[in-house]
């Protein structure tokens, strides 16, 4: 069983002998992200799975927030190289959920608070509590909010 580090660092090196800039530099960047979790505590240690799955989504999400800032600058050129490193990186995360997936979770979720007395506005946390461990690493936290806030109000 190759672990998911291991599989970046395999994709690398097929990137460079295909001389592959994209996909090298792109990996390049998200190992070292993967490298520097490892040794941000007291001691270094080699993350899980789960946890290099989680340092390649933030990569990802930053290339997509880049993208924005980059479109919104005036910047396509920069912008479309975001995109195509975002949209690469996505390759290596579970798919995510569509918007009608997460409405039927989170709706279900604001009817388990319900039933737990949470209503409105203010059982936003208690439904977030519900949903996060359902959806983790399936959708955005962002996107999460945003249906449960639409979802509640």
């Amino acid at each position: 069983m190759t672990t998911l580090k291991a599989k970046l660092h395999e994709d690398l090196t097929a990137a460079i002998r295909a001389r592959d800039e994209l996909a090298s530099s792109t990996l390049r960047l998200t190992l070292s992200a993967i490298t520097n979790a490892e040794v941000a505590g007291k001691e270094a240690r080699v993350l899980s799975d789960d946890e290099v799955l989680k340092v390649i989504a933030k990569e990802a999400k930053k290339r997509r927030e880049a993208a924005e800032a980059f479109a919104a600058g005036g910047r396509a050129e920069s912008a479309a190289r975001e995109t195509l490193e975002g949209e690469f990186l996505d390759k290596y995360l579970p798919k995510q959920l569509s918007d009608d997936e997460l409405t039927a979770i989170v709706s279900q979720a604001v009817e388990e608070a319900k039933a737990a007395g949470a209503e409105g506005p203010r059982a936003m946390g208690a439904v977030m509590k519900i949903v996060n461990p359902k959806v983790a690493g399936l959708a955005e936290g962002g996107r999460v909010a945003a249906t449960v806030k639409k979802l509640l109000s």
